[in-house]
């Protein structure tokens, strides 16, 4: 039996997707809406837009499409798998309802107090100034989070209240400003920890660090992410045992409670304090480049585990995984993640080899040539037998990129390794 899949989204990971569909022996015709020219080479691109339920429900039927997956999270939160589901369309990611997990920031901390899920202490705010005095009175640093989406970006961890009070001005001035979640700071390192849920049970889908800061030795402000390596070797199995006991189930639990089951990727963000695992943020589709990582060193198929989560149970599913670490480094446009150019042109992408990819993020095609379209621009992906040896084979392939108007950092995974690049 083959399945024709349609593919939503334009990025890096969802590159990397299509590029693991692609892989399947299930797999009939790959769809991607609206692609980009990278996925090109793995799916057929359909000029659809999936802010338009009707015209991607229309589009399913008549192609007689088996799985939607949808890659970001913007059409998620707007319902379009309600609407797929509503057509009787499988489709791999959460309703709207359990999409606010991700959505709605005071939403997931609300739930966290109900289901007694470790987290920051934190107060939900509405208005700038009722906000503004709560910093006052707790001081800092204090974590300024916009309630709604913001590209990963709507976060601040700020040092002083002055740093605070702005950060807070800039929530309420922008679209995902309607409501500002304060939070204690938290110490400890970061991991991030995937599951593939089906609404009853959570399959565990790997574990990956990131580097959110701009430039090397973590400064510069928050992006959506310039690198990324699989696994995380701080989650022993032992600790992401626990994180499943303590924050993945209960909050699945929380969900079905709600009435809101929750079905497509589960990704927790996770400081490890000296009190142990504690919830950052969740994520309601695979991190962006996350993805990348995980997908390079997953050796199962993928795709009769995405139908499963979304047509029936993960329960029993076994996953295999290359013991080998993956590591991607973004390749972003200069000036990323402020005022950028579009439209320069990229000259020349190295040739791979095994164990390689180089995932499309943001390009696009001028007359024959490829060119930037976005903000992260280019995810060079490499797995090797140790961490030091993916480093160096990602930035070998870095080294090979004719880009001039692109830049990335050169200290991804440092701290997993010293690399030496």
């Amino acid at each position: 039996m083959t399945i024709d899949v349609l593919l939503i989204g334009s990025g890096g990971r969802e590159h990397a997707l299509a590029w693991k569909l692609r892989q399947s022996p299930m797999l009939g015709r790959l769809y991607a809406a609206p692609g980009n020219p990278g996925i090109a080479a793995e799916a057929e691109l359909v000029t659809l837009d999936p802010a338009d339920h009707a015209a991607v429900v229309a589009f399913c039927r008549e192609a007689a499409i088996g799985l939607v997956v949808v890659g970001p999270e913007v059409p998620l939160v707007a319902g379009l798998a309600d609407a797929l589901s509503a057509a009787g369309i499988p489709v791999f990611g959460p309703s709207e309802a359990a999409a606010r997990l991700e959505g709605s920031k005071g939403f997931t901390k609300d739930l966290c107090t109900l289901k007694s899920i470790p987290t920051a202490r934190y107060g939900r705010f509405t208005d700038a100034e009722s906000a503004k005095d709560h910093v006052r009175r707790e001081g800092a640093p204090i974590v300024v989070k916009a309630d709604g989406l913001a590209a990963g970006k709507g976060v601040t961890v700020a040092a002083t209240i002055d740093e605070a009070l702005a950060a807070i001005d800039d929530c309420f001035a922008g679209e995902a400003g309607a409501e500002v979640v304060l939070e204690e700071c938290m110490i400890g390192p970061e991991a991030s920890l995937f599951c593939i849920c089906d609404g009853e049970d959570a399959l565990l889908f790997g574990t990956a660090e990131d580097h959110k800061r701009a430039f090397d030795g973590d400064e510069g402000p928050n992006t959506g992410g310039m690198g990324a390596y699989s696994p995380s070797f701080l989650m022993t199995p032992e600790l992401t045992e626990r994180v499943l006991r303590e924050i993945v189930r209960p909050t699945l639990a929380g969900m079905r409670e709600q009435g809101a089951p929750f079905r497509g990727v589960l990704y927790a963000g996770l400081m490890l304090t000296s009190e142990g695992p504690k919830l950052i943020e969740y994520n309601v589709r695979f991190g962006d480049p996350e993805c990348q990582v995980l997908m390079m060193r997953l050796e199962s198929d993928l795709l009769p585990v995405l139908l499963k989560a979304a047509t029936g149970s993960v329960a029993g599913i076994e996953l295999d995984w290359s013991p080998e670490p993956a590591v991607t480094v973004v390749m972003a446009a200069k000036g990323y993640p402020g005022a950028y150019a579009k439209g320069t042109a990229i000259r020349h992408l190295p040739e791979t080899g095994p164990g390689e990819t180089i995932f499309h993020a943001g390009t696009a095609l001028d007359g024959a040539g490829l060119v930037a379209n976005g903000g992260r621009v280019l995810n060079v992906t490499a797995r090797a037998p140790d961490v030091a040896e993916a480093v160096r084979r990602a930035y070998a392939l870095v080294d090979g990129v004719d880009w001039p108007d692109g830049f990335c950092r050169r200290d991804i995974a440092h701290r997993a390794v010293a690399p030496t690049v």
